[in-house]
Formats: structure tokens, C-alpha cells, sequence
């Protein structure tokens, strides 16, 4: 059983890496930089812009050195110790387990893009006329979201028992 419970969490965690590469590579080498495309009228659309912060664009501003430490060294720490967390935690629940590897996957890709590039590629936007409205995001921006939702429902599901 711990063979294949590290295997799931070693598997979750590189395919959340690599769905968001590919489509970070595709969004790159295929969407002109700065543009708009609508896929679903405005509704939904398609970009191609470099963040150099992090969630919408915080931190783009600040000095060299404090980017690095709290957009590179901080989150490596964070990630370090969730996945140790994961991997030693055998109590936790399959929406946490599950839940913790989006948001180390995500975390990891999105650190990738920021030590290889300095700045990571978001290419989504979904504006539902003032109801729900978003920043530009990627795939690992989805995947630390769903993660995120993961935790709190396994959460609430175990205080419900």
C-alpha cells in the first residue's frame, strides 16, 4: 500500500506539472504576447502575459533581492514542507491527499517558470459581466485553487464525522 500511495502522489504531483508546461509552451510558441483572443466572447479568453509577481502580479514591484527571497526561496521552503507533510501524514484523507499534491504540483511549476524565466506565462481570463470576474491565470494557478477547495472540503467532511 505505500508503494502505491507514493506512486499516486509522486504521479498527481508531475502531472500537474506538466499540464501546465505544455500549455505554458504552447501559449508561448502559438498566442502573440499581449493579445486578447476570445474563446467564448469576452466571457472567456485567451492571453499571453508574463507575470514577474506573483497572485496578480503582487510583489512585481519590489527589489530584486526580496523577489527572490519571497517568490523563490520562500515558496521552496513552503512546498519542502508540505510535501513532507504528504508523504509522512498517512492519516490524511483522499481530498487532502489530493488537494496538498495540486498545490505542490501548481507551486512547483509556477516556481520553475519564475527561476527559469524570472516571471511566470498566465494566459486565462473570465469575466462574466461583472458577476464573477477573475485576474489572468495559468494552469497551476488552477491546480493551488482546486487544491486549496480540496483541503477545505476534506475539512468540512471530516468535521461533519
Amino acid at each position: 500500500m505505500k508503494k502505491n500511495r507514493t506512486l499516486f502522489i509522486v504521479l498527481l504531483i508531475i502531472f500537474n506539472i506538466a499540464i501546465d508546461q505544455i500549455s505554458k509552451f504552447w501559449v508561448r510558441a502559438n498566442v502573440v504576447a499581449g493579445s486578447k483572443a476570445e474563446i467564448f466572447g469576452n466571457y472567456f479568453t485567451l492571453h499571453n502575459v508574463e507575470n514577474e509577481g506573483a497572485f496578480l502580479g503582487l510583489g512585481s514591484d519590489f527589489s530584486p533581492v526580496l523577489k527572490i527571497i519571497l517568490l523563490n526561496v520562500l515558496p521552496v521552503v513552503v512546498l519542502t514542507l508540505v510535501l513532507f507533510h504528504v508523504f509522512k501524514d498517512k492519516a490524511l484523507d483522499k481530498f487532502s491527499l489530493i488537494g496538498f499534491c495540486c498545490i505542490i504540483g501548481g507551486g512547483i511549476a509556477n516556481l520553475y517558470d519564475r527561476i527559469l524565466y524570472g516571471k511566470v506565462t498566465d494566459f486565462w481570463h473570465i469575466d462574466l459581466g461583472g458577476v464573477f470576474r477573475t485576474g489572468i491565470f495559468n494552469i497551476a494557478d488552477m491546480s493551488v485553487m482546486v487544491g486549496m477547495g480540496l483541503l477545505i472540503l476534506g475539512n468540512f467532511k471530516k468535521t461533519k464525522e
